[in-house]
């Protein structure tokens, strides 16, 4: 409790023992008994209930979160230029009076749902978009009043500027900015551009009539009937085609699937030609080698060349009989000696 409080308690109690004094000498007049003498007290009382009064009707006490604006009857203007900080003020008394403005942030909500505005029922702020659709937008302010320009929001809008300022202000920068873009702009692709230019337009509004703009939530919007229905249709034609590309897409990742398994079967093909290839090559290159040996070596001994004739006619013969009309009788040589060629 603060002492403005405690002070104009104070002077209640007094008024109150003064009229029950009153009160009390009346009743024993109506009775025909004699009054007390009390004139010394009763002036006593009288004089403090005074006093206090005036005290209390002179002291203001300024919570933190609050300005007081002091309306003056000997002030020019009939207002104090500068308003009541908080803690404990003092004023004229009987000649001002104090009105009380929050600088903390308040927040003024307008929407379709009839418990959750500020006005009771269906508060939604009605649009119509760039492309003609009527949409129903619903949206907060949250504002304070600028603690240095309290006394100029008393002059202009008194305890008005809730009702008169902030919330004819929010309606028309919304229908204003929705008008610029189309329907699915506002909803998806550019909703933060809209909000952007709602809040630009109504800071500078509101500035000027000493608010200051904390934020602006653009919360929620609503179609038609009509445009909703039209809406889920574009969604249902929309993933239908999304499907169908889909399917395309898994196909052709099918059949290039199916072209790198041919292609590796292929290029396995190929390497095992080549593998083949290299392999008789080198085969060839075996057989050439081995010719030139023997060929070396039929050059010194040309009778192996025989041996091998006989042994690859029959590995067992050690004699041949010749016709004797034959001119040549091949001599065999030495079995023991002879190592045949492999």
């Amino acid at each position: 409790m603060n002492i403005a409080i405690l002070v104009q308690w104070l002077a209640t109690f007094a008024w109150i023992g003064l009229v029950g004094f009153f009160i009390y000498l009346l009743v024993r007049a109506a009775q025909h008994r004699p009054i007390p003498r009390g004139g010394v007290g009763i002036l006593i009382i009288g004089v403090v209930a005074v006093l206090l009064t005036t005290v209390a009707s002179g002291l203001v006490f300024i919570k933190p979160d609050e300005r007081g604006v002091v309306i003056s009857a000997v002030a020019p203007g009939g207002y104090r230029p500068l308003p009541l900080e908080p803690g404990l003020r003092w004023i004229i008394p009987f000649a001002e009076t104090v009105e009380r403005y929050p600088i903390s942030r308040q927040t003024y909500t307008m929407s379709i749902a009839p418990s959750e505005g500020m006005v009771q029922g269906d508060d939604s702020i009605e649009a119509r978009t760039a492309d003609g659709q009527k949409i129903y937008v619903d949206a907060s302010v949250i504002y304070s009043i600028n603690p240095a320009e309290v006394v100029n929001v008393h002059i202009l809008w008194n305890d008005r500027y809730t009702d008169g300022l902030v919330r004819p202000l929010a309606r028309g920068a919304i229908r204003d900015a929705v008008s610029q873009y189309r329907v699915e702009e506002v909803v998806t692709t550019k909703r933060d551009e809209v909000v952007a230019a709602i809040s630009e337009a109504m800071s500078t509004s509101l500035e000027e009539n000493g608010i200051i703009m904390v934020d602006f939530i653009l919360r929620n919007i609503t179609y038609t009937d009509e445009y909703a229905a039209s809406v889920e249709q574009k969604q249902i034609a929309e993933q239908l085609a999304q499907q169908a590309v889909y399917v395309v897409e898994q196909r052709k990742q099918e059949a290039e699937q199916a072209r790198q398994v041919a292609q590796g079967a292929a290029d396995a093909a190929v390497i095992a030609a080549q593998g083949a290839a290299d392999a008789r090559i080198i085969q060839a290159e075996a057989e050439a080698r081995a010719l030139e040996l023997i060929a070396d070596a039929l050059k010194d001994r040309p009778e192996l060349l025989t041996y091998q004739y006989i042994t690859k006619i029959s590995p067992n013969v050690e004699v041949m009989f010749l016709p004797n009309n034959s001119p040549f009788i091949f001599p065999l040589p030495d079995t023991q000696t002879i190592i045949p060629a492999e």
